[in-house]
């Protein structure tokens, strides 16, 4: 999985077709929330013992946190960029991946020419959640269990989003 990069192809339709990678989603947002909660537990150290204990608390906390968020949107990410893959390989239409965010949710816009696909979840890697979400229809499950069953996934979401939402809509 290549960083950064975005190269565009156009397709015969003459729209530009997604051949690039994932933009990496490391949210501020939940560092920020894990540096302040890795202080308030370190506090809680002070009158037991003393500032040392406090710091060193600190360090472990904060760092197993931003660990933990790194692992948990390195995991959601490649689910992510699986699932691209599989879309463009069976003939899907992608035209951009972008990242965007929703509170606390790390997400990503999946353009495609019947709409936009946001797929994305809970970043923290003993609870991370993904979801997906079209057309104002969304579903969530645990990305570990996303993981394992990403070949099922991308083929009945494939079918939602590319086959049966492409086909004309009868009055």
């Amino acid at each position: 999985m290549e960083l950064e990069q975005s190269a565009r192809e156009p397709t015969q339709s003459g729209q530009a077709r997604w051949e690039g990678t994932v933009p990496s989603a490391i949210d501020a947002r939940i560092l920020g929330l894990v540096v302040v909660t890795a202080g308030v537990a370190a506090s809680v150290n002070i009158p037991a013992g003393g500032v040392v204990v406090a710091l060193a608390a600190f360090a472990l906390l904060a760092s197993a946190g931003v660990v933990v968020h790194l692992l948990g949107e390195r995991k959601l990410r490649r689910i992510t960029d699986e699932l691209v893959e599989r879309w463009v390989a069976a003939g899907g239409e992608i035209t951009d991946v972008t990242r965007t965010s929703a509170g606390m949710r790390t997400e990503w816009t999946i353009e495609t020419p019947d709409g936009e696909v946001t797929v994305g979840g809970i970043a923290l890697v003993p609870v991370a959640q993904f979801f997906v979400e079209w057309q104002g229809v969304g579903d969530s499950m645990a990305a570990s269990e996303a993981e394992e069953n990403i070949d099922a996934l991308a083929e009945s979401l494939y079918e939602e989003l590319f086959e049966i939402g492409s086909a004309p809509q009868r009055s």
